[in-house]
């Protein structure tokens, strides 16, 4: 779907946004009422910032919502120069916008082609499963409060990934039933494993593939999926610590500062 001129300034007017760290308190035009409006915006956003996309952030559209957005998920890109792979790195959020950190699994692509997928074969293309923490970031402090759409259209409200450590034997590995935590400055603040992630990190790689494909997308092999928050999503401030924990032993974390 093209963009329209109106659809491209929001696009324009969220990047400046983030390139010049300024708040934007309000949406900066007609909010979008469709995925499909949301990905005219996205699409035009990605094509104006012109940075690679190393990898697609997925979240959960809720379940009261399903019907009127035409799909229980979403997705937004993340660029390939906030994808971070040291350990404990820190993390910039836009302070005076809306910032999270989420305890995911991350899924690497291998090479996807164009066959077709079920929710089992999927596994077939995925080269790499690791732990991670996904930040949310948007220079629009309402983001999450406007419905998917409007999350969507502003990058999925993504601002940088951080890569842990790989699942050894991930194929044989019983993650849906994994318990992951999430504690931000060492409290606590949410715990949960994937078996309240629809069909689990596997079905967002589904969903990612068939979504980009239908938007016209590639898929090169080594692209990243952060596969939905599996602990919630949990607001954060710059000089604050978070660290989430899989399955009892494999520790990734981060500190935050104001981007």
């Amino acid at each position: 779907m093209l963009a329209t001129s109106d659809q491209q300034n929001v696009a324009r007017a969220f990047i400046d946004a983030r390139a010049g760290k300024t708040p934007l308190t309000v949406y900066p035009g007609a909010m979008p009422q469709t995925m499909a409006d949301a990905y005219a915006i996205q699409d035009s956003a990605i094509a104006l910032d012109g940075r690679r996309v190393g990898g697609w952030k997925v979240g959960r559209i809720p379940p009261e919502l399903v019907a009127r957005y035409g799909g229980n998920r979403l997705t937004g890109p993340i660029f390939t120069d906030e994808i971070v792979g040291s350990a404990d790195p820190v993390m910039p959020v836009y302070a005076d916008g809306f910032a999270a950190a989420e305890a995911e699994i991350l899924l690497c692509f291998g090479e996807v082609g164009t066959r077709d997928y079920d929710i089992d074969s999927v596994r077939e293309c995925i080269a790499d499963v690791r732990t991670g923490i996904e930040i949310a970031s948007s220079p629009f402090p309402e983001i999450n409060r406007h419905g998917p759409a409007v999350t969507a259209s502003d990058y999925g409200n993504n601002k940088g990934l951080i890569l842990g450590p790989s699942i050894a034997d991930w194929q044989d590995a019983d993650l849906i039933r994994m318990p992951v935590e999430m504690a931000i400055d060492g409290e606590t603040v949410g715990a949960a494993t994937m078996e309240t992630m629809l069909d689990g990190p596997f079905g967002s790689a589904l969903f990612l593939i068939g979504v980009l494909r239908a938007r016209g997308i590639a898929i090169p092999p080594g692209t990243w999926v952060s596969a939905g928050a599996i602990t919630g999503i949990h607001e954060i401030r710059p000089g604050q610590r978070a660290e989430a924990l899989f399955d009892g032993k494999i520790r990734v974390g981060c500190s935050i500062k104001s981007y």
